[in-house]
């Protein structure tokens, strides 16, 4: 009896490359998730661990996570000064399961938090917001395409491809924000955290300073005191808050002064995750220096 050509082609499906186990991955942060998405479509979804407004500074691991990490054959992540509650969990995996950590790829451009007088008592040495420099998302791009056709090599052609066309976004992208914020790069603000050096530094940004000098430290009244006479003395325009943290302080800032309160999110807690995520991320947070800085 002839082999059914139904059956014939369903075995010829399974065998092809796009239909292998594609590796399970989870990332981290929206912004990660999103490149990574981007890299794996046509292949797999990737899973994003930190959902909503979580902020990854500070944030409670639930056993479904710690399921999730230890299922995972990789898991892409930025570092300990970001993800601070990651790092004891994936130093506990098993044996041979990658992670990928981004802050130590090769020519990573990580720059210095709490750079300045007012800033010098900060946690960090090192800012690792890298994925607001679209150059560090591009080195990001050559990692996970690395690494995902290491582990699967049926699929490492695809992934190369996509890699191909996620740079030529970010290639269109840089001239469009630079475009957008080009008329404000003179403009004085404050931010609530230093999360923003590596984006200021890329479209020349005049950053005054931050409102906390860390996302878990609220600052004293002297603190509170000290920007408000800068906000007042430097002529600082906008005072930004985010929605990983209450905007009160942002509120105490700006009362009785000219400066004008205005909202960054460097997560992009309220998009949608996949493949575009990361590419609206920026926009609206180029839109929002340059709607809260403008004349």
């Amino acid at each position: 009896m002839p082999f059914p050509r139904i059956a014939i082609l369903a075995l010829l499906l399974l065998l092809s490359p796009a239909m292998a186990a594609a590796p399970r991955v989870l990332v981290s942060i929206k912004p990660v998730h999103s490149l990574v998405a981007g890299v794996m479509a046509g292949v797999a979804v990737p899973e994003l661990l930190l959902t909503g407004n979580q902020s990854p500074h500070h944030f409670a691991l639930r056993p479904s996570d710690a399921r999730k990490i230890e299922a995972a054959d990789l898991v892409v992540w930025v570092g300990e000064e970001l993800e601070t509650p990651l790092a004891g969990v994936l130093a506990a995996r098993r044996e041979g399961r990658p992670q990928l950590e981004l802050m130590k790829g090769p020519g990573m451009e990580l720059g210095r938090a709490g750079k300045g007088a007012e800033e010098e008592h900060h946690h960090h040495n090192r800012d690792p917001h890298i994925w607001l420099s679209l150059r560090n998302a591009d080195r990001i791009l050559t990692l996970l395409v690395d690494e995902l056709g290491r582990l699967d090599p049926p699929n490492r052609e695809r992934y190369r491809a996509n890699g191909e066309r996620l740079r030529s976004e970010l290639g269109r992208l840089g001239p469009e924000l630079k475009e957008k914020l080009a008329p404000v790069r003179d403009v004085p603000f404050i931010v609530f955290h230093d999360a923003y050096g590596l984006f200021e530094r890329e479209y020349g940004l005049k950053k005054l300073g931050v409102v906390t000098l860390s996302p878990e430290r609220p600052p004293g009244a002297r603190r509170v005191s000290e920007l408000r006479g800068k906000i007042t003395a430097q002529g600082a325009r906008c005072v930004f808050s985010e929605p990983q943290f209450p905007p009160k302080l942002v509120d105490v800032l700006v009362d009785g002064t000219d400066a004008r309160k205005g909202e960054l999110d460097p997560l992009g807690a309220k998009l949608p995750e996949g493949p575009d995520a990361y590419f609206r991320l920026m926009r609206e947070l180029a839109g929002a220096f340059s709607a809260c800085l403008a004349p």
